[in-house]
């Protein structure tokens, strides 16, 4: 099981910061409409905001406001006034959990991790400046340098968040007949087998569902569904609700011909931009929602699904950062799913 991570590490915010006049606004004018053209949402948060209008006073949102209300502004743009808020740095995180970029204009004695622009007569940053991963000199202020700089790093954060595995346990099992969790196969159960094949590639594995756990794995932690749910998604959204900061491999009992390959096939498949991995076998458009990966900022999509009343995580196929590539022909066995006792049996014979 690999180390993990600490998740606020992950998120992809960075500083560029440096002396008046160094040129961060005009860089970051340059460097946003190159990240939008590869599909990525990406926030700026500017150093301070001084007289800015978003209410008129008298108005009726403003006189909601000063009575006491935060109010939502919901129109050609969209604004919340608020009156109390969590603080600077959990702005940033919340940011950070949605948006696959967050550029930061300034705020040189914040902590987070900063790309600094030297200005004319400065020879390296301040002794605050705090955490800088890249020092800009005048000379080297090319927008195309900072860009290939920004997009190779926020690769390498996308593939730091912790990846944990959820095994989805059924209950009865109806058309089984039994509970297939714990079918025997060459002396352990399916769920021990699967948790054998999912430890390597993760950080974590966590059991999903209802039903009896073998001993040898009760020290594995279960999470709930969420109440009101049914199948898999109660799954997926109880465990996006838990751990909030990390990536899933999505796995289900009944899949006993997992080749481990898959796990890596899909790790593989991340990148800056991408909310979940649904395999797509046939290339017809059915994706398998199990077996596949969601990274935790798939988490707004999953609830709207759910308050709509889908139940299916297939329903996330068409919206942005959801992708269905093919897997490779000699792993297209990893997704076969054995569902009664005639399958079971084919299944023993080969």
């Amino acid at each position: 099981m690999r180390k993990n991570s600490a998740p606020n590490d992950c998120l992809p915010i960075i500083g560029l910061c440096g002396s008046s006049g160094a040129g961060k606004t005009t860089l970051i004018e340059a460097l946003v409409p190159k990240f939008i053209n590869l599909g990525l949402r990406v926030a700026v948060v500017k150093h301070g905001a001084h007289r800015v209008v978003v209410d008129a006073p008298g108005k009726d949102s403003d006189r909601f406001f000063q009575a006491g209300a935060d109010v939502a502004l919901f129109g050609e743009e969209f604004f919340i006034r608020r009156h109390d808020t969590d603080g600077f740095l959990f702005f940033l995180r919340r940011l950070g959990m949605d948006y696959d970029l967050v550029l930061i204009e300034g705020h040189a004695s914040t902590p987070v991790n900063k790309i600094w622009l030297l200005g004319k007569g400065h020879g390296c940053p301040p002794e605050n400046a705090g955490t800088v991963l890249h020092i800009i000199e005048p000379s080297q202020r090319r927008m195309e340098a900072v860009f290939n700089w920004i997009a190779d790093w926020l690769a390498l954060q996308w593939r730091r968040v912790p990846v944990y595995g959820c095994l989805l346990i059924g209950g009865r099992s109806s058309r089984m007949g039994r509970p297939k969790h714990l079918i025997d196969h060459n002396g352990r159960t399916w769920l021990e087998d699967a948790v054998a094949k999912l430890e390597p590639h993760v950080d974590q594995v966590v059991l999903s569902g209802r039903g009896e756990v073998p001993a040898s794995l009760a020290h594995l932690v279960r999470v709930p569904d969420v109440p009101g749910l049914a199948g898999p998604l109660a799954g997926l959204l109880s465990v996006l609700r838990w751990q909030p900061t990390v990536s899933w491999l999505m796995v289900a009992c009944d899949q006993p011909t997992i080749d481990p390959r898959a796990f890596s096939w899909l790790k593989s498949l991340r990148k800056p931009g991408v909310r979940a991995i649904l395999p797509d076998l046939r290339g017809d458009g059915r994706v398998e929602p199990l077996l596949a990966w969601y990274d935790f900022r798939c988490r707004p999509l999953v609830e709207e699904l759910a308050a709509g009343g889908c139940l299916r995580p297939g329903g996330l196929v068409g919206r942005t950062g959801i992708i269905t590539p093919q897997p490779p022909a000699d792993l297209h066995g990893s997704w076969r799913n054995i569902n009664t006792p005639d399958e079971l049996n084919s299944l023993r014979k080969q």
